[in-house]
């Protein structure tokens, strides 16, 4: 009478692998519930915004020019605003559904949970900064370049090389004064500013001879802030890849796969170049220093 129990016992271990297995493997019919549910999660209310039903965008104070106009970047005018207008159309939100909000420029990509859906602050997308942040697509290609007074050693300058010499200054935390220390390398440390404006006034004061910005700014700078003040030139293409602005998220946001596609359709459709063109037409050719 013992080989039964036996037997009962064997089979009902079976029945409980065959449970086991049953239900590790993978079930067909669930496998696309993830994927239809990722595809809606662009569509307006689907976002997961700080403030439901408003896209909450930051930039630093002052808005300067080229960028922002009048220093109100909620007025859509100038490229960054006018960009930033375009990617909330894009993700569903009316001008009217978007608020902004003041974030000073190191803050914007500095650790640490962020205030705001996304930041477009003249941001250059980088790997250190990746460690803190999430970035979108690039939206616009970068080129820095040299401003210095007229009749100045600087404004005098034909080389990266000539520019060695010479006092330069820029503001913390950019690629601008990245470019200073890595492309030339001066004799002398750069003067670092917390704001453009500083850097603009030291130029003015001769407390700098030179300064770094970015291209757009310098025809800015040239054209209608500092007049005495010429584009000596700009640096040309470092390495093999394009430096490039990137809007600002938290990082892991939900939000930036959807972000970055609502940039890449604006480039794609011929969006940002038009932009680019409206707002930035005078950024084009200057001598390039080697």
């Amino acid at each position: 009478m013992h080989p039964a129990p036996r037997t009962l016992r064997r089979a009902a271990v079976a029945v409980v692998l065959v449970t086991a297995a049953v239900s590790c493997a993978p079930q067909p019919e669930e496998s696309g519930e993830p994927s239809s549910s990722a595809g809606s999660t662009c569509e307006k209310g689907a976002l997961a915004t700080r403030t439901s039903g408003r896209l909450t965008i930051a930039t630093d104070e002052p808005a300067y020019e080229p960028w922002f106009k009048d220093g109100k970047p909620a007025n859509g005018k100038g490229f960054e605003s006018a960009v930033a207008y375009a990617v909330a159309d894009r993700l569903g939100y009316a001008k009217d559904e978007v608020a902004w909000q003041t974030v000073p420029f190191n803050k914007a990509f500095a650790p640490g949970e962020k205030t705001f859906d996304f930041d477009i602050n003249q941001v250059s997308v980088s790997e250190e900064r990746k460690k803190a942040v999430d970035f979108s697509s690039g939206y616009y290609d970068v080129r820095q370049a040299v401003v210095a007074l007229k009749g100045s050693k600087a404004a005098k300058a034909k080389s990266i090389a000539d520019l060695k010499g010479v006092k330069l200054g820029a503001q913390v935390g950019t690629t601008s004064l990245a470019s200073i220390d890595d492309v030339v390398k001066p004799e002398q440390a750069a003067a670092v500013y917390a704001k453009n404006d500083q850097a603009k006034s030291a130029l003015k004061n001769g407390q700098v001879d030179a300064i770094v910005v970015d291209l757009p700014t310098a025809f800015y700078i040239t054209g209608a802030e500092v007049t005495d003040a010429t584009i000596v030139g700009q640096f040309g293409q470092q390495g093999g890849t394009p430096e490039q602005f990137g809007l600002v998220l938290d990082k892991g946001s939900a939000l930036t796969s959807c972000v970055s596609r609502a940039v890449d359709s604006l480039r794609e459709d011929g969006t940002l170049a038009k932009i680019e063109q409206q707002w930035l037409s005078d950024a084009v050719d200057a001598p390039v220093l080697k």
